[in-house]
């Protein structure tokens, strides 16, 4: 009887708060949409020569404030917490300086995620790549491309996580006296290989960290090939042409001129699947939970904080992380506008 007489105070305290929650979302977008008509309004009534950057700086300024909040701030913390203890923001926070980042560097657990980390940015990023412009250079010449392209480019859409899922089947594995379902195993055991590993358990020759590589190459293909076939696309018929009357057919065209052209489009391809490879999070830890000698930086930074509950560590990490992604980001830009400033 309590129950039921509590119920209609409990539903009217989250329809209270349910109303309380948008009455708040409602005043921060009417304030927003409120001073951006009241700077316009400004803006309109300025003097000639004020009229532009006013113009800029109500343009820029909501970027810059989403940026400086999103991005600025909390990289700042970042760095300010690594530099701290496990607890930094508790009462018994204790500066400890570099002490984390030498823990990063000389930790031997550390040391091998470290390894792992530099062999997915540079096996994932190649492979992807070099499939990606083989693809492109064999479905530009059919005559129906859209479809295989498509297909080839699918991957690319789902998520980490969903590609984890799906790539969990492929790798299943079960107890040996009962069949084998997984794909793998499925296609070992036909040809003559009878006893199939835990596929995701074997370590030996980094075995698993490969099979995990090829979900992440599986993904980024689709992105190689659409943005090399583009770039293939773009070189203009003359100077294939030219080159061809030169006697330059097959390999030797692709090598003399087509991978010229498109070198700098390689480039920017290579240095974006570094950086999502770089941050690859969601298909080891949907995977192996960076067990059995799979762990990757990412996967590590968030053990570090969530699991370890050691917020120095982890923020220390994730500067590591931040550190190598920055320098490919600013190259990315470079190469990018110098493609431009050529065309």
């Amino acid at each position: 009887m309590s129950t039921l007489a509590s119920q209609p105070v409990l539903e009217a305290s989250l329809l209270t708060d349910s109303a309380s929650k948008l009455f708040t979302v409602v005043l921060v977008v009417g304030g927003f949409i409120a001073v951006m008509l009241i700077i316009f309004f400004i803006a309109e009534r300025a003097p000639g020569r004020f009229q532009r950057p006013l113009a800029i700086f109500i343009c820029l300024a909501p970027a810059v404030i989403l940026v400086l909040i999103g991005l600025v701030i909390p990289a700042i913390r970042t760095m300010f917490l690594s530099l701290h203890g496990p607890d930094p923001i508790g009462p018994g926070a204790a500066y400890v300086g570099l002490k984390n980042y030498k823990w990063a560097i000389t930790d031997n657990a550390t040391q091998d995620t470290l390894i792992r980390t530099v062999l997915w940015l540079i096996i994932v990023p190649l492979a992807a790549t070099i499939f990606g412009l083989t693809v492109a250079l064999l479905v530009d010449r059919m005559k129906y491309q859209a479809f295989p392209k498509a297909m080839i480019f699918m991957p690319t859409a789902i998520s980490f996580v969903g590609a984890a899922v799906i790539w969990k089947y492929v790798y299943n594995y079960t107890d040996p006296k009962q069949p084998q379902i997984g794909l793998l195993s499925q296609i070992v055991i036909k040809l003559g290989w009878h006893n199939p590993p835990n596929w995701l358990l074997t370590s030996t020759g980094l075995l698993n960290t490969f099979l995990l590589m090829i979900i992440m190459i599986w993904i980024q293909t689709g992105f190689a090939m659409v943005v090399l076939s583009a770039a293939l696309k773009a070189i203009p018929d003359e100077i294939v042409e030219a080159a061809r009357m030169d006697g330059a057919t097959g390999f030797k065209l692709f090598r003399t001129v087509q991978l010229p052209m498109i070198r700098t489009t390689m480039i920017v391809v290579v240095t974006t699947i570094m950086i999502a490879t770089l941050k690859v999070f969601d298909i080891v830890y949907t995977m192996t939970g960076g067990q059995f000698d799979t762990d990757v930086l990412s996967n590590d930074m968030y053990n570090q904080v969530f699991t370890q509950f050691n917020l120095g560590r982890g923020s220390a990490l994730a500067v590591i992380l931040f550190l190598a992604v920055l320098p490919l980001v600013i190259y990315n830009i470079l190469q990018m506008r110098k493609d431009r400033t050529g065309r």
